[in-house]
Order: structure tokens, then C-alpha cells, then sequence
């Protein structure tokens, strides 16, 4: 009886050790601080979406609706000192330009002729613009691997090659397209920044390489010289 008595006792207070052991081994892991990644990389895909603002406008030019300008890439991060909280990255990319205005574009005797209309002399006219982007920046941040919660302030230049591109307007039922215009610069160059704090950041950037190459409207010879600058939110993924 005394034997089957201390079995009894051992198998009851086994499993209460058994547990106690297991939730002092768990104190103890729980209880250990996380540590920094010392090789983490930040913000390496992004996406921006902005507003066409044109500026160098010709004479009569105007825009309506909304500009569209849509953009998505990749951008290799590469910290420049030990709290890893300043880089430089470089990257590739693409965007997206619908430029809604009154400054059409029509093929005559084999040349493009440009010139800006009244806002009752069509329905629609945009143009929309395909690039390759080149960006390469300067980053500041208070971050760490921890947290993806910290201010930041981005500074680069970007090269971006145009490589699609198509005028049109409608105008009484009858749609004017002209493609892959050769006097559209295809290689421009800008600046931009963007600065914020977690998911919202502001993005300005602005083209130094005019929006079309070697251009003359009016009948005084005027060079066209527009350029882009846009305004909008850029957003930024591991």
C-alpha cells in the first residue's frame, strides 16, 4: 500500500513539475532583449503616385482634371556607417504619366505640328508618357531593424528613358493619336525628395531636361520649353 500510495504521488506531482519547469524556461527565453540586426537594409521597394504639374508652359496652355503620374521600383539600400541609419541606394524602375491638357499634337505632310486649343475645341486630349527610371539617393534616418516607425529625408537624382508614348485628343467623334513622338526627349534627368515618417512621406520631383527636344510653336518661333514637377506621396516596403 505504501508503494502504490508513493506511485500515486509521483505521477501526480511529476506533471506539476514538468510545467513549472517549462514556464520558468519560458520566463527566461521571453525575458531575453531583441537584438539589432547589424546588416539590416531599409525601405528597398517603393511606389509613388503624384500630380503632372507643368511648368515652362507655352502661351494659352492649361491643364485640366487630374495629371496622373504613377510610379513603382526597386531600390538597393546600402548603409554607409554603423547605425546603419544613412545609405546611399540605387535602383531600377518604371512610371506612368497621363498629362491631361489643351496642347495637341497632329501629323501633317509627314511633320508633327503643335499648338494649344480652347477648352470648347475638344473632348479629351492627354498625353501619356512610359519610362525607365534610374534612381540613385542619399538617405537619412533615425531607424534601427526594430521598428519600421521612424522620420526619414530622401535627396536623389534620377536618369529616366522614355521608351512609349501617345498624343491624343477627340474632338467631335474623332480621335487624333500620334505614337511614339521623336521630338519627346527620350533621356531626362531630375531631382527629387522625399521626406516623412512611416507610411506617409511627401515626394516633389522635378525634371531639368525640358519635356520635348528642339520644339517651335507660334509663329514667332517661341522654343518650347516645358518642364515637369511632381507633387504627391511616396510609399516605401522592406
Amino acid at each position: 500500500m505504501r508503494f502504490l500510495s508513493f506511485l500515486f504521488l509521483f505521477i501526480y506531482i511529476l506533471p506539476l513539475k514538468a510545467q513549472v519547469a517549462e514556464e520558468d524556461a519560458k520566463v527566461e527565453t521571453d525575458s531575453i532583449a531583441p537584438i539589432i540586426d547589424p546588416k539590416y537594409r531599409e525601405d528597398q521597394f517603393y511606389a509613388t503616385i503624384t500630380y503632372n504639374l507643368m511648368q515652362g508652359k507655352p502661351e494659352g496652355y492649361s491643364q485640366y482634371s487630374f495629371s496622373t503620374g504613377l510610379g513603382a521600383g526597386f531600390l538597393r539600400d546600402m548603409p554607409v556607417n554603423k547605425r546603419r541609419n544613412r545609405s546611399v541606394a540605387i535602383g531600377l524602375g518604371y512610371s506612368y504619366n497621363n498629362i491631361k491638357h489643351n496642347f495637341t499634337v497632329t501629323r501633317i505632310d509627314g511633320q508633327n505640328v503643335y499648338k494649344t486649343l480652347s477648352s470648347d475645341a475638344y473632348d479629351k486630349n492627354k498625353l501619356v508618357l512610359h519610362y525607365l527610371e534610374l534612381p540613385l539617393e542619399l538617405r537619412w534616418r533615425n531607424s534601427d531593424s526594430l521598428s519600421h516607425k521612424f522620420w526619414r529625408v530622401y535627396v536623389g537624382l534620377k536618369a529616366s528613358y522614355l521608351f512609349a508614348s501617345k498624343a491624343q485628343y477627340v474632338q467631335d467623334g474623332t480621335t487624333v493619336t500620334v505614337r511614339n513622338d521623336a521630338n519627346l526627349s527620350k533621356l531626362i534627368y531630375g531631382t527629387y525628395l522625399s521626406l516623412g515618417w512611416n507610411t506617409w512621406n511627401l515626394y516633389a520631383y522635378y525634371s531639368l531636361t525640358p519635356l520635348y527636344d528642339n520644339v517651335i510653336i507660334g509663329d514667332e518661333g517661341q522654343r518650347l520649353k516645358m518642364h515637369s514637377l511632381k507633387l504627391g506621396l511616396v510609399f516605401y516596403i522592406l
